[in-house]
């Protein structure tokens, strides 16, 4: 009797999540994820992450609201990072670079019309419905918010995940961004 339940149980959930990801195919924003529950061949993604390419959401049709979200630094995290390394990549030439760049600096990035700002770094990115924020001030999860200008124009604002490159990554024909870590002050 079990079996059988547990059988039309997951039976009806799985008809429910198919029929929800082949409803209109609106494009949303992505939705923060529980535990466990990762993008397709990214394994599982730590709490607080958004499924990489927007895609549909959680199942059930929950989407974020759009708009900005807060970004919230916590108190035990605000004033204990000075700065961020950040790989740059010459995809021309095939070489890269690391550079040290201060929270809330701009770096030019050489032998290029682009110009790297950079904002808040969170050492254990966390995200829900309306915040960005740090769970601990331990490195488990470290992400640094970027814009990054060509010229005078913003072409990407994002964040970038040390652990996960691959999540929103900058693209850039000629140029690639990575970030390696967080530096601490002091």
């Amino acid at each position: 009797m079990n079996k059988k339940f547990l059988v039309v149980a997951l039976s009806v959930a799985l008809s429910v999540i198919l029929v929800g990801s082949f409803a209109c195919k609106k494009k949303e924003e992505p939705v923060p994820q529980a535990p466990g529950m990762g993008a397709p061949g990214m394994g599982a993604l730590p709490p607080g992450h958004p499924i990489p390419g927007g895609g549909q959401g959680a199942p059930g049709g929950v989407v974020m609201p759009k708009g900005d979200l807060q970004v919230i630094v916590p108190a035990n995290v605000k004033g204990k990072w000075s700065a961020v390394k950040i790989v740059i990549e010459d995809k021309v030439s095939k070489k890269t670079q690391e550079y040290a760049v201060k929270l809330n600096s701009e770096l030019k990035i050489p032998n290029s019309d682009l110009k790297i700002s950079v904002g808040e770094f969170m050492p254990d990115f966390r995200m829900d419905a309306n915040t960005i924020t740090s769970a601990t001030n331990n490195p488990n999860n470290p992400a640094v918010s970027i814009k990054v200008f060509e010229g005078n124009n913003e072409i990407f604002k994002g964040w970038l995940y040390s652990k996960f490159p691959a999540i929103h990554p900058f693209e850039h024909p000629k140029v690639g961004l990575t970030l390696k870590e967080g530096v601490k002050k002091g």
